[in-house]
Formats: structure tokens, C-alpha cells, sequence
């Protein structure tokens, strides 16, 4: 924690790398209670056991699909974590010259307050829609047709006329998720692509400090793995990683690195 502390502290730089684990930490919890509350119903009805697997269901009408989706992003986009692991690190950084670069799809970053210029989303945003084939490279904004969505859905369903479909061929619109070869990388994707790539370029040889929070092994090229290669690169950078039970770095930057298998809010709050 002291070192982790004092590296923060004296870094000119700061990039946060962030996964799944960090919005677990900040109750962004996918199944168990926080799942019965708001799919009670689709559990009982389909058997569906958490909010991952649900997103995958293939539900027989479209009404049905955007009653789920619609609740889900609701939950997962426009609300605000139940814990404020995202407020206590923002206080942590706001004074350092900062970038995130996340495969979080849920926001809480800009949520908490978060510089949006300084945000990077991977892998796509819950409050975008997309074409399902995709006909062109655009999203959509969805937060108003969502909530209408929550508002008049019945019975699992939503209203016909509520579904979205694409303006310029007609077919459904879906989640801008990376998922598949379908994914939409639009406008906004490659200005914060190229945003981060400058941040990156312009500190190479600044002392830095790669805080990497809750990023596990299923991409780890996006984030570990160029954060690995980056403190390697940089005699002047450290790597830093809070995990819970996935706290490891590889031996060539062990010197560098610092590693904290525990509860990442529980972290952050004891370093502030």
C-alpha cells in the first residue's frame, strides 16, 4: 500500500487500465441479489441465471430482447455504481495528468466525473446502438428510447413501435458491443483511440505509473499485456496491479511492479 501510494504521488504520469473487476468492486455485481431484483421474472420465466448469460439468450421476439436490454442498460449504463470506488479514485487522480483506458462497457468512469477526453472504451458502450449487419460505420445514442422502454414495457415485453431499427437499411439495431466481427468503430472510437495513443507517445520516457484494477486474462492484449511491455520499455515506469486473485506480473519488470491481491475499493480507499 506505502509503495503503491508513494508511486502514485510521484508519478508525472498516470495510466489507468481497468476491468470487469473494478465495477464488481463498485457493486456492479451481474448476479445473486442485485439480478433477482431487476430479472426476477425472466429467471422464473426462462431460467436465466445472471445478467451475462441472459444477454445471450435467444429470446423468440425482439419485444422480449429490448424488455432485457433495455433493463440491463438501464442498471448497468445510466445508474451509478452502488459503491463509489469510481468517486474515490477519481479523487485520487484528478490532480495528475491521467488516462484510462478501459473493456468496461458501463461508463461509470464519465459517470463519476471523469474527464471524458481522457477516456478510452474499448470494446464498445451500452449507451450505443448499432446496425445488426452493420450497414455503416455510426452509433446511437439510446438513453432516451431506453427509458421510454422501461417506462411502457409489459409482461417482459416492449411496445412494437419502440423497437429500434436502422435508419438507413431497416434491419434491428443492436448493442455496440464487441462481440463478433460486427462491431461498429465509429467517429468517436478512433478520436479516443488516437487521444490515448498521444498520451501514451508523448510521456515514453516520463515517469509513469501503469495502474492496472481488476483486469483479468480474457483480453489481456488490450491492457496487461501493453502495460507489461510499456514498464519494460520505460526504466522510469512502474506497473502496479490490484486484483483479488489475480495479482501477478512477469519476472523482467518484478522490480517495477507492484502487486495487490485484494478488494480494489477497499485499495483505493486506504491509499487516499
Amino acid at each position: 500500500m506505502e509503495r503503491l501510494k508513494e508511486a502514485l504521488d510521484s508519478a508525472d504520469a498516470v495510466v489507468i487500465g481497468a476491468g470487469a473487476g473494478l465495477s464488481a468492486s463498485a457493486g456492479l455485481t451481474y448476479s445473486g441479489e442485485r439480478f433477482e431484483k431487476n430479472f426476477g421474472d425472466f429467471q422464473e420465466k426462462y431460467g436465466i441465471r445472471d445478467m451475462y448469460s441472459g444477454g445471450f439468450y435467444p429470446f423468440e421476439t425482439l419485444e422480449e430482447y429490448w424488455a432485457w436490454w433495455s433493463r440491463h442498460i438501464l442498471i448497468n449504463r445510466y445508474e451509478k455504481a452502488p459503491k463509489p470506488v469510481y468517486d474515490d479514485l477519481r479523487k485520487l487522480v484528478e490532480d495528475k495528468d491521467y488516462f484510462v483506458l478501459t473493456t468496461n462497457v458501463d461508463h461509470q468512469f464519465q459517470l463519476a466525473g471523469f474527464d471524458k477526453e481522457r477516456l478510452f472504451y474499448t470494446q464498445g458502450d451500452y449507451g450505443l446502438w448499432q446496425c445488426s449487419r452493420p450497414c455503416h460505420q455510426e452509433t446511437y445514442d439510446n438513453e432516451e428510447i431506453v427509458r421510454q422502454m422501461i417506462a411502457e414495457q409489459r409482461d417482459m415485453k416492449v411496445p412494437t413501435e419502440l423497437i429500434p431499427r436502422c435508419p438507413v437499411c431497416g434491419r434491428p439495431m443492436t448493442m455496440n458491443l464487441r462481440c463478433d466481427g460486427a462491431f461498429v468503430q465509429d467517429g468517436g472510437w478512433y478520436a479516443a483511440q488516437t487521444r490515448c495513443q498521444a498520451f501514451l507517445s508523448e510521456r515514453g520516457g516520463a515517469q509513469m505509473l501503469f495502474l492496472e484494477l481488476g483486469v483479468g486474462m480474457n483480453t489481456p492484449v488490450i491492457i496487461k499485456y501493453p502495460f507489461w511491455q510499456m514498464t519494460e520499455k520505460n526504466p522510469n515506469a512502474v506497473y502496479a496491479c490490484v486484483n483479488l486473485g489475480q495479482a501477478v506480473c512477469p519476472k523482467e519488470i518484478q522490480m517495477r511492479s507492484i502487486c495487490i491481491d485484494a478488494d480494489i475499493g477497499r485499495v483505493i480507499k486506504d491509499i487516499a
